[in-house]
Parts: C-alpha cells; structure tokens; sequence
C-alpha cells in the first residue's frame, strides 16, 4: 500500500516506491508439467483404462437421465474425494469424446 509521508494514520510513513517481487515457488505447487503429463499420456496410452474406469466409460455410453450422478457417486466411492470423483468423470468423458473423433475421422 503506498505510504503518503505523514507520521500518524492508515497509510502512515515514509513515501517509497513499492518493488514488485518474483512469484514465490510456492505458487507453481501444484501445476502439471511437461514430462509428467507426456509420462501420463504414454502411461494411459500403453496400459488403457482401469477396470472402473472401463464401467464410467460404459455409463456414459448408455447415458440415460441421470447419468452424470451415477457417474459421480460411483467415481466417489472407487477414489474418496469429490474433487477427484468430478475430475475423474470429466476425464474419462474427455476419453470417450477423444475416442469418437478418432472414429468418425476412421470412417
């Protein structure tokens, strides 16, 4: 906050120039890097899905209404977490999508 040069007050004190400081390397905890994620994208190439995965992949093949929320309490309770079960979902969406262009541009 910039100082206005008088002694009593909220911004009280000598007027300086406020220096603007390099990122902490607290802040990048956390981001995916390059080599990990082409480790992950090899990974899944060469091994395929899980089991349960295999079962969230067929869910949202057969869909219905309610398909989304059966997704998610089933991934809930295979990995512990909601933030894990809806990111796990939107992955294994994100397979399926991937998966369907693949054949469209095949056929």
């Amino acid at each position: 906050m910039a100082r206005n040069g008088i002694a009593k007050g909220a911004n009280s004190g000598f007027v300086t120039e406020q220096r603007e400081r390099a990122p902490r390397p607290s802040r990048s905890t956390g981001k995916l890097g390059k080599r990990t994620a082409l480790c992950r994208e090899i990974a899944r190439e060469v091994a395929g899905l899980s089991p349960y995965e295999r079962r969230i992949l067929d869910m949202i093949k057969t869909g219905g209404s309610a398909a989304d929320k059966r997704i998610y309490k089933f991934a809930k309770r295979r990995l512990g977490s909601h933030k894990r079960a809806v990111a796990k979902r939107e992955d294994i969406k994100a397979v399926n999508s991937k998966m369907r262009a693949k054949q469209a541009g095949a056929n």
